[in-house]
């Protein structure tokens, strides 16, 4: 992976105020990236091996509504919100403060898919 993608990465971390950490995995949780601030707090709850996968089966059970696919889920906790978006194959998920700007991190989703396309192809390729 080049150090271009976790520069980027990086990057959006010092643009949206209240943002600990961004992590990128694979459909089953695998870490492929994770970068954070140096004020990072334990938000370790939220990167756990089980979160992620536990995140893709609430999307699918959530598309069951009828109301399309889902692609991203927002949960708030007491100190901490988590916003994870589907790219299959690939999961980001952004972790900050409760008063993080949710609309912030939203507005991230199509600026970084030029920078998945590489982080893609490796988790597809045999």
């Amino acid at each position: 992976m080049s150090d271009d993608i976790k520069n980027y990465f990086k990057g959006l971390l010092q643009k949206v105020s209240g943002l600990y950490v961004i992590q990128i995995t694979d459909r089953d949780g695998v870490p492929l990236l994770r970068v954070s601030n140096t004020q990072e707090k334990n938000v370790d709850f939220a990167l756990m091996p089980s979160f992620i996968p536990t995140f893709t089966t609430a999307s699918d059970q959530a598309s069951k509504l009828g109301l399309g696919r889902n692609k991203t889920i927002i949960s708030m906790y007491s100190n901490y919100q988590v916003v994870q978006m589907i790219k299959l194959p690939l999961i980001l998920t952004f972790v900050g403060a409760e008063d993080c700007n949710t609309g912030h991190i939203l507005a991230l989703e199509h600026q970084v898919d030029g920078y998945l396309e590489e982080m893609k192809l490796a988790v597809t390729e045999p």
